[in-house]
């Protein structure tokens, strides 16, 4: 665990994932209703958010092919961020940046910039030198990522539904070189 000055960083492990299972719904919960592009479309049910960390998440964490940091500020669970290192062969050195996540009501606080930081240091802990994730285009996660050294490689049209399901958003592919 790594205290940040504006938010307590931990790793998360199966039985974290449990115990806290319905505080990590609620987060993704409330990031998706607050517009959040990570894959999810409404109407998004705190069951829905619940099954995702324990079908999803947990079994990765699991098998050691994900990693789970979690920001706590005020006795609750702000933000997430998974690096996901289940990649081919041939991309030892390669892992994924997903779902990073703050709550709408931590924003703008520097909790997205630690997990962001941890993220990287666990990735150069196990090896990794490059870093992919993908973002929605023009989506306030874009800049953030540009700030923290991630490069554009290009944009791919009418990738995703958005949250509301009414429209095709793109996503732009970046990446950073640890």
């Amino acid at each position: 665990m790594t205290k940040d000055r504006q938010a307590t960083l931990s790793t998360f492990s199966t039985d974290d994932i449990e115990t806290h299972i319905s505080s990590l719904g609620g987060l993704l919960q409330a990031c998706v209703h607050g517009g959040a592009g990570v894959h999810f479309v409404l109407p998004f049910t705190e069951k829905d958010a619940e099954m995702f960390w324990i079908e999803k998440v947990r079994p990765a964490v699991k098998d050691g092919t994900r990693v789970l940091l979690v920001a706590w500020k005020d006795g609750r669970i702000a933000g997430s961020v998974q690096l996901d290192t289940d990649t081919p062969p041939n991309q030892p050195h390669r892992a994924e940046v997903s779902k990073l996540l703050v709550h709408p009501e931590f924003r703008r606080q520097g909790i997205a910039r630690a997990l962001m930081a941890e993220l990287e240091r666990h990735a150069s802990g196990l090896g990794r030198s490059l870093m992919t994730l993908d973002t929605v285009t023009g989506d306030n996660a874009e800049p953030l990522y540009t700030s923290l050294g991630y490069k554009p490689v290009g944009v791919l049209p009418g990738y995703s539904l958005n949250p509301a399901g009414d429209r095709l958003d793109s996503t732009t592919i970046m990446y950073k070189v640890l």
